[in-house]
């Protein structure tokens, strides 16, 4: 079951210069729950390097780590799930090479897409970008808060929002129909990202 309120989409580049693990930790005393390790142009040994350093760093902390689009890291460091969009590894195939995946994420870009097997196959719908986002040059839609309420009245599955979200938007996009925030720039590229954390968490609960 996906019962996750606020994602962390961590990288390298997203962190600004600073360590991507004391980062992360600093994100988790905040209030993240989950955290996603985007990596798309290191080659497999430097990003399993990376995956499992993460992944050491949260044990204390029981947060899951979730490895973006790369199968293979994903299974390598023994990873909690893997999240894919829609030029990645389909969740069908990934269901058939990693029977034991704990959690699956998958990026829906419109509509139609909710009532495929892929969808189906997923523990959790990521709707992206919910604003549009310089970090997102191939947006196929901007879902907005009206394109949130659309979706959660036509499934049951967790809802994870993704796309320009803040403190100052947070609880707007949980009360449109969002189960989770996923977050990059809010949090990594803050000056304190324990306080942005801390601070968009508030926004959840109060919005639930």
């Amino acid at each position: 079951m996906f019962n996750r309120r606020l994602y962390l989409v961590i990288s390298e580049e997203s962190c600004k210069g600073r360590d991507l693990v004391t980062v992360a930790k600093a994100a988790v005393k905040g209030g993240v729950d989950l955290i996603q390790l985007r990596e798309k142009q290191l080659d497999n040994p430097a990003f399993l390097e990376r995956a499992l350093r993460l992944k050491e760093a949260l044990v204390a902390s029981r947060v899951p780590l979730i490895i973006n689009d790369n199968l293979w890291v994903a299974q390598q460091c023994c990873a909690a799930g893997i999240h894919v969009g829609n030029s990645d590894i389909p969740p069908l195939s990934i269901r058939v090479q990693w029977p034991s995946c704990g959690i699956l994420g998958y990026s829906i870009e419109y509509e139609k897409q909710i009532y495929t097997a892929e969808a189906r196959a997923s523990d959790y719908l990521a709707l992206s970008p919910i604003f549009a986002t310089p970090t997102k040059t191939d947006t196929v839609t901007e879902w907005k808060l009206e394109g949130i309420s659309k979706i959660r009245a036509l499934t049951d599955k967790p809802l994870v929002a993704i796309g320009a979200i803040h403190e100052g938007n947070a609880a707007d996009v949980i009360k449109a129909g969002a189960d989770c925030l996923a977050i990059v720039s809010a949090i990594c590229g803050a000056a304190d990202p324990e306080k942005a954390a801390a601070a968009i968490r508030l926004q959840i609960e109060k919005a639930l």
